[in-house]
């Protein structure tokens, strides 16, 4: 009725007040962001959460392990290449007189045949050798680094100078070793230098003065600031990287790795333990798979071997999770296989992996794993057959295998390729007859893009609760939205993969292990991308997804708790993604919830079926408005974590979540 009154008898302003209210009442989204509210009930737990669920995914791709984590700073130091005097360059006027590649014969030296002799007798000046290590020598000032080689020297007449060297050949740190006359025998030597400088692009170079006859192998240069200070061990800012994501399980060493190019080029554990000068080199099956990547130099020499494997996941408080060939070489690739009748040597090997793990002392491969400095035994319990294998040629080896496996080894359980695909006809083939077999856990993978993480964050929300258990074993979100053709883990990617991880949280009662894949890449010789944790010669930079995944694996809960709108799960109506779990060794109720939207949101929760919460919430949060944004090697960290805090009324918590964000919430009782 006021609307009725003469034109001018009513303020205006006092008519867009009326006018506005009204709006308002009928309309309230147009003026204000909805209130989504969650309700989480901690009294009606849905089942346990295996506490080693969030784990690692180690390969030797993008030069991870030699160049990598593996900390050798020699490349080719056994001269073992296909081109024997890769990474090496001749100093001085030798010629092929004065250094030749030689080649034992004899069988106990059929791993490492070649060495490398060098006469100096017959040259009129100083000659030596110069290493260029993996895209150079990163050394730092200050550190110590201690070189080690294998000799042999009829007569002393030779000394060694040792030069570490900067990018512009100057010598920053030296050192001499004055070798013994060995007669035949071979032995072994160090010397340990400091360096004065920094220089990420170093490199090492080896002096020969005097006059004589040297045979030399396994020329090696290692920092001292080694994990744990283990001489000739691993780079510990790297080992670190992976310790501070507390990984349940640590999967190795693959991976297309374990499937080989062809089956020469398999991985073969018992050829990566033992002394490292006896263990056989191989060609790394990622140095010509890519046209564009190519990387001639890039070898696999297994100084991180199957014990290395165990002993860091023993130091990283991780189950070892080792995969093995079945049979089959990579099917992209040759798809070559082992005829049934003659498996029994891929079938021996598991079993004899199992007695290098748990065996006693008084066993053949139990005794070896005390020998090289572990009696105790190392409690394997799962074991992968086969990597990303389809169709029936894997289901009949994987049955021998089982069976096998299981009258020896019931206690082990078992891990099964579902294929390298997510859905299809071999995805659907497998899938059934896994489930036939009752194998105890099937391994699914994930390269997708990120709309199909969103799509897929209920893909275990009707899954079989009586058949096997699932292994997330490699997922990483491609994005197509990349400015650049390195593809690195940008923002949009994180945040999808996060999403789908409340998916794999809130089915954890199927979902028994999960990890992303590929872990580790080298800024200078990646094959594959994109990856968890990028690297330099000197530092480590981790990536948003690297800080997605250190979300759910330090805060993995012990029971799935319920959390629900509308009595629904939050699985992507209105962008939004939420799981949550209860704590019950820390007290905590823990919450993952994703807005992946690019308005923000305002949501509420409501924590049912606990008396008493504490006043106020813990939160962290990972969000930037730039879904291309990523975090670039050498230079500051674009996305990282935040930490605050919010108040708790009575058992509600206010969120007004950000676009594009993802939060951890704590909420201690």
């Amino acid at each position: 009725m006021i609307l009725t009154g003469k034109r001018n008898s009513y303020p205006t302003y006092l008519l867009k007040i009326v006018l506005l209210a009204v709006i308002l009442q009928t309309h309230p989204r147009a003026f204000a962001q909805e209130q989504k509210t969650f309700v989480i009930d901690a009294s009606r737990p849905k089942g346990d959460i295996n506490p080693n669920m969030w784990g690692i995914f180690f390969e030797d791709i993008n030069m991870g392990a030699d160049g990598g984590i593996y900390a050798e700073l020699i490349k080719n130091r056994s001269f073992e290449f296909f081109r024997p005097m890769m990474g090496w360059k001749k100093l001085g006027k030798a010629n092929e007189a004065n250094m030749t590649i030689l080649n034992r014969q004899e069988d106990q030296h059929q791993a490492n045949p070649r060495y490398l002799r060098v006469d100096t007798r017959k040259v009129d000046s100083l000659i030596g050798l110069q290493n260029e290590g993996f895209r150079g020598i990163g050394i730092k000032e200050g550190l110590a680094y201690d070189f080690s080689l294998l000799y042999r020297q009829p007569n002393a007449g030779i000394r060694l100078k040792v030069e570490l060297l900067d990018s512009l050949d100057q010598v920053i740190g030296q050192a001499e070793f004055q070798p013994n006359a060995t007669k035949d025998n071979w032995q072994s030597g160090e010397a340990r230098l400091t360096a004065q400088k920094t220089d990420p692009k170093g490199s090492f170079r080896l002096w020969f003065e005097g006059e004589g006859v040297i045979d030399l192998d396994m020329i090696s240069l290692f920092p001292e600031d080694t994990w744990k200070g283990r001489k000739k061990g691993l780079r510990a800012d790297m080992v670190q990287a992976l310790a501070d994501l507390k990984p349940g399980f640590i999967r190795f060493p693959g991976g297309c790795i374990v499937e080989g190019f062809d089956l020469s080029q398999r991985f073969q554990w018992k050829k990566t333990v033992g002394p490292i000068e006896d263990r056989q080199l191989i060609i790394n099956r990622w140095n010509t798979e890519f046209a564009h990547r190519l990387t001639p130099d890039y070898f696999q020499t297994f100084g991180l071997g199957f014990y290395e494997y165990f002993l860091m996941a023993e130091d990283i408080g991780a189950e070892p999770l080792p995969i093995l060939n079945c049979g089959m070489a990579c099917q992209f690739n040759t798809g070559e296989l082992v005829p049934l009748d003659e498996l029994d040597p891929y079938i021996q090997d598991a079993v004899d992996l199992i007695e290098f793990a748990n065996g006693s002392v008084d066993t053949r491969w139990g005794k070896l794993r005390a020998e090289m400095g572990h009696p105790e035994p190392f409690n394997l319990k799962l074991l992968g057959v086969g990597n990303e294998n389809w169709g029936p040629q894997y289901v009949e080896r994987l049955a021998i295998f089982q069976k096998i496996l299981k009258e020896k080894h019931p206690e082990v359980e078992i891990i099964a390729s579902a294929g390298p695909y997510s859905s299809g006809e071999y995805f659907e083939y497998l899938d059934k007859e896994l489930r036939a077999m009752k194998v105890d856990i099937i391994d699914e993978h994930f390269y997708q893009e990120p709309k199909w993480f969103l799509n897929n964050a209920s893909r275990y929300d009707d899954y079989d609760r009586k058949g096997p258990k699932i292994f997330a074993g490699e997922y990483a979100a491609h994005s197509r939205k990349a400015t650049d053709a390195e593809q690195r883990n940008n923002w949009e990617a994180a945040l999808s993969e996060a999403a789908f991880l409340t998916g794999l949280e809130r089915n954890a009662d199927v979902v028994q292990l999960a990890s992303y894949a590929p872990l580790f890449a080298h800024i200078d010789g990646w094959q594959w991308n994109p990856n968890l944790i990028w690297v330099d010669n000197m530092n480590v930079y981790p990536t948003p997804s690297y800080y997605v995944q250190k979300a759910y694996s330090t805060n993995p809960g012990t029971q799935i708790i319920p959390l629900l709108e509308q009595e629904e799960p939050v699985a992507g109506r209105d962008s939004l993604y939420a799981s949550s779990v209860l704590d019950n060794v820390h007290k905590q109720v823990i919450i993952k919830v994703v807005n992946t939207s690019a308005t923000a949101k305002q949501v509420s929760f409501t924590v049912d079926g606990i008396k008493k919460l504490a006043k106020s919430a813990q939160v962290e949060i990972l969000t930037i408005d730039d879904p291309l944004a990523y975090n670039p090697v050498g230079q500051q960290r674009q996305v990282m974590p935040k930490e605050s805090t919010l108040p708790l009324k009575k058992n509600t918590l206010d969120l007004a979540m950000q676009p594009q964000s993802f939060y951890l919430i704590k909420i201690a009782y």
